[in-house]
């Protein structure tokens, strides 16, 4: 255990083992355990999520017409359940880890990492619900900063100055990809910048709170544990989910458990993004893992165009230039 700067103790970050050879990445081979991870396993696990995520949002766009926006939304989480559990069975049997058991500590940066997530979701959705959805989108793009200061002050992780300014430089790509065209009077209203800046500050929150559980569980093996955190924040979320819509919306609901079949494709692939992002948060810092992810919105222009014929004009291709530099910039910091 560490001790963070407000004297709270903390999980204590992974130790790096010193490797001999320099990967062309700017990173050190990673130590878990007895075991040495290769130091570009995180780059891979995040883009892999990043790219189960981009098609994941496509699957539940189609869902918003028999769920609702809201129905479409719950069910990366209700129908990812199944399908991480099957990961995590998956993982113990093939690689003969013992089950990792969470204590109390665990389970409350798992809770944490979880309930913020669905809030952080509720408060889009509240969003959607407004005029001003595009200006609150802009705004939830600061994520990948607030990630930085939040591992920073919660689980010790250091960011160094290049690093720093990779993430500034593409969390800056995103928001002017994503900077409304019009709408200009609400840029500065109190209600999307409220939401936006609410949304990703709980975003961020929650991928920090992931990696505390991650780092926290006992165990040997690294994809044993972020398994089993993903199992355990997708039961406590569906448990939340579905308690709220038997009070308040059964409509919904109903609506949800007759749609199981088109929603189990959006269920398996949102499923295998968490996975990738848990995986990625085992290994790396959640703000080194989140400024990678931005890609996400390369993937989302590209298949904008292939699928919907959307046309990407100038700030598209400046956003994009600006995070295909800070991601190099961030891989090489």
């Amino acid at each position: 255990m560490a001790v963070n700067m407000a004297g709270v103790n903390v999980p204590a970050p992974l130790s790096h083992a010193c490797a001999p050879r320099d990967d062309g990445l700017g990173l050190r081979s990673l130590r878990w355990g007895t075991a040495v991870v290769e130091p570009w396993l995180w780059v891979v696990f995040t883009l892999v999520a990043a790219l189960s995520q981009t098609v994941r949002n496509v699957l539940q766009k189609s869902l918003t017409g028999p769920l609702g926006t809201a129905g479409a939304t719950y069910v990366r989480f209700v129908y990812g359940l199944p399908f991480a559990i099957l990961f995590f069975v998956g993982i113990l049997l093939v690689t003969g880890a013992a089950l990792p058991i969470p204590d109390h500590a665990v389970v409350l940066w798992t809770a944490a990492g979880a309930l913020t997530q669905v809030a952080a979701t509720a408060m889009l959705l509240m969003a959607m619900q407004g005029k001003s959805f595009v200006v609150v989108t802009a705004y939830t793009k600061t994520e990948p900063i607030q990630v930085a200061i939040f591992g920073l002050i919660l689980l010790g992780d250091h960011l160094t100055l290049p690093v720093t300014l990779a993430i500034v430089l593409a969390t800056c790509g995103v928001v002017l990809m994503s900077w409304p065209k019009k709408d200009g009077l609400s840029l500065f209203a109190w209600r999307p910048v409220a939401l936006g800046l609410g949304a990703a500050s709980l975003f961020g929150l929650s991928a920090v709170a992931y990696r505390g559980a991650i780092v926290r569980l006992p165990g040997e093996s690294y994809l044993a544990n972020a398994s089993g955190t993903l199992v355990l924040a997708l039961f406590l979320q569906t448990a939340a989910i579905v308690a709220w819509l038997s009070l308040r919306d059964r409509k919904t609901l109903r609506a949800m458990l007759g749609e199981w079949k088109a929603s189990l494709p959006a269920g398996f692939v949102g499923a295998l993004a968490s996975q990738g992002w848990f995986l990625a948060f085992a290994l790396e810092s959640a703000a080194r893992v989140r400024t990678l992810g931005l890609v996400e919105i390369i993937f989302a222009q590209v298949l904008a165009r292939k699928l919907f014929g959307q046309s990407v004009g100038w700030r598209e291709w400046t956003g994009i230039g600006l995070v295909a530099i800070g991601v190099a910039w961030l891989l090489h910091g």
